[in-house]
């Protein structure tokens, strides 16, 4: 019984962190939408992608905030299959952690305009997507 328990957890934990990274663009989109109606006064729901191209400052850094989590969600999804696939055991969980935990703190640093931390953990969230690869290969 134990062992079953043991092994619910192992899968829980990436599929969770998978959940947290597929709303991260949502979290993004709603900061971003808030912005976008502080700087226009309104919400343009007719041609909201075109409002957002003419955004500046927090607002644009936002919108590519969304776009750039949209881009690492596919990577995280596939590395997530990876694991679920071939295995991953403790170190896949911990790669799974510091992936979220450095995406997250990727969106707050691009929306504050922190372009060298946000840099870096870019770099700490894409080196943690290698690691479940490399812990599901070997």
């Amino acid at each position: 019984m134990s062992s079953r328990i043991d092994e619910r957890i192992d899968i829980s934990l990436p599929l969770w962190c998978l959940l947290i990274t597929a709303l991260l663009p949502f979290w993004l989109a709603f900061w971003g939408s808030n912005v976008r109606r502080q700087e226009f006064g309104h919400l343009d729901n007719h041609h909201p992608r075109q409002q957002y191209g003419q955004m500046t400052g927090k607002g644009a850094r936002l919108w590519a905030a969304q776009s750039n989590a949209w881009e690492a969600l596919a990577l995280f999804t596939a590395g997530i299959v990876a694991i679920q696939t071939a295995g991953g055991g403790w170190l896949a969980d911990i790669a799974c952690v510091i992936f979220v935990l450095a995406r997250i703190g990727h969106g707050i640093c691009y929306a504050m305009d922190m372009a060298t931390l946000r840099s870096s953990l870019f770099i700490v969230a894409f080196l943690a997507v290698l690691c479940l690869f490399l812990t599901a290969l070997v």
